[in-house]
């Protein structure tokens, strides 16, 4: 598992640039293998915190890292990435490390070990050429996970979408073909279309995470679909039609026997989600409320009084 750079630096994940840099510097005077001379321990700290510095200190790498986290970072990013365009130099020279503060040169008095050519190994002079940082071997790209909105019409009938992903820096459109059936938490994979792999190596695979977004009408229990209707009292002890929706945007007339009860379900069979790549759909339910009138008129009043009188 790969360190957190965070933690490396004892700072807070919500920390300032400066404050980035200024536990930097704090953590490099302790660690520079100038003030450390022969001590590998320390010198490999000075390694990681430098590393850490380099990704936090640049609000792109640290974006990146903070949406990846450190495993699926260290597996995309090789060193050589982590330091290009990256120069290490100038924070260091205001530490003294540049054969003016009183320290021995880190760069060997002549330059010729800076940080700022471009995919140089910054480390290359202490022996160990960056040592387990270093990824020559073509690797997979990590993958990337996205959540899409989808309305359940849209689940119902399949449809086409595009998102917008940036990847190294480029945008990319992609078109997500959303299957029949379709739920949330279900997930779609898109092969090649997560980060490019490091040292030319395939890029990852985009997983479609399926948000299916809330309806006005509709509830969804598996394939079965569920709406309500208020009929009147007399509705339900004589019996009714009644209009209802559907998914496919037109309304069904439908019987309501007499007698019905409060909370009553009338299946319609076949008005349900289709199957996710399978046959046939679920059914929809009407689930049938018995509205009581807030206010009466003398007559209506007169009406139940007399319906009262013969127990119903």
């Amino acid at each position: 598992m790969s360190e957190d750079y965070y933690i490396l630096l004892g700072v807070d994940k919500k920390a300032s640039v400066d404050e980035i840099k200024k536990a930097y510097r704090k953590l490099a005077l302790k660690y520079h293998p100038d003030k450390n001379p022969g001590d590998k321990k320390a010198e490999e700290q000075f390694k990681k915190i430098s590393e850490a510095y380099a990704v936090l200190s640049d609000p792109e790498k640290r974006q990146q890292y903070d949406t990846f986290g450190s495993d699926a970072f260290g597996r995309q990013f090789s060193q050589e990435d982590i330091f290009r365009g990256f120069d290490l130099n100038e924070i260091l020279r205001e530490m003294g490390f540049g054969g003016s503060g009183g320290f021995t040169s880190f760069f060997g008095g002549g330059g010729k070990r800076g940080y700022s050519k471009q995919g140089a190994d910054p480390f290359s002079h202490f022996g160990g050429g960056g040592g387990p940082y270093r990824r020559q071997q073509p690797q997979k790209g990590a993958d990337l996970e996205y959540e899409l909105g989808t309305t359940l019409e849209e689940a119902y009938a399949g449809t086409q979408k595009s998102i917008g992903l940036r990847s190294s820096g480029m945008k990319d459109e992609i078109k997500v073909k959303i299957p029949q059936g379709v739920n949330s938490g279900q997930k779609l994979r898109i092969p090649g279309k997560g980060q490019p792999g490091p040292n030319s190596g395939p890029a990852g695979d985009l997983y479609i995470t399926i948000k299916i977004l809330p309806h006005n009408v509709f509830t969804r229990e598996g394939d079965d679909i569920y709406v309500k209707k208020s009929i009147t009292f007399s509705e339900a002890a004589l019996g009714t039609s009644i209009d209802v929706p559907t998914l496919t945007g037109e309304t069904k007339r439908i019987k309501v026997p007499a007698g019905t009860q409060a909370n009553m379900k009338i299946r319609m069979k076949g008005f349900g989600m289709p199957h996710f790549r399978g046959k046939g759909k679920g059914d929809e339910y009407v689930t049938i409320n018995i509205s009581v009138p807030k206010s009466l008129t003398d007559k209506q009043k007169k009406i139940i009084e007399s319906l009262v009188r013969e127990g119903i």
